[in-house]
């Protein structure tokens, strides 16, 4: 693995980025945008995964980071059940749905992948190697 010295090297938190700002273009649509409540809860936990993986490096420690890795793990299925409701409410188009869901399972592997490495290795601080 790779040298991690901020989190913005982090391969999750980049792919949770892109991830975020294409829900933020979902939000944008103009039936989608009406319902404020759905709105307010995707981009809620779209951010809350990158975020989540943000707060986690900056504890600079093992097991806080593994803690908030799990919390962004959960917000990614938090945030797929709420595209099933956008899709289902006609927001998002099959192919949007699709592209979204398919960032929403990168994402997660690549935590969980990063939670087995950090469970397994003996570094304890923010220089993950």
């Amino acid at each position: 693995m790779a040298n991690i010295e901020k989190f913005e090297d982090i391969k999750s938190w980049q792919l949770a980025r892109e991830l975020c700002k294409l829900i933020h273009f979902f939000t944008q649509k103009d039936l989608f945008s009406k319902d404020y409540r759905l709105v307010g809860q995707v981009k809620g936990s779209s951010g809350s995964i990158m975020d989540n993986i943000a707060e986690g490096f900056e504890r600079n420690g093992r097991r806080e980071f593994i803690q908030f890795l799990s919390i962004a793990k959960g917000s990614s299925g938090e945030l797929r059940s709420q595209l099933y409701r956008s899709y289902d409410n006609k927001y998002i188009t099959n192919e949007e749905f699709d592209q979204a869901i398919q960032l929403c399972e990168e994402v997660s592997k690549l935590i969980s992948g990063f939670m087995v490495y950090l469970n397994q290795t003996e570094i304890k601080g923010v220089k993950y190697k």
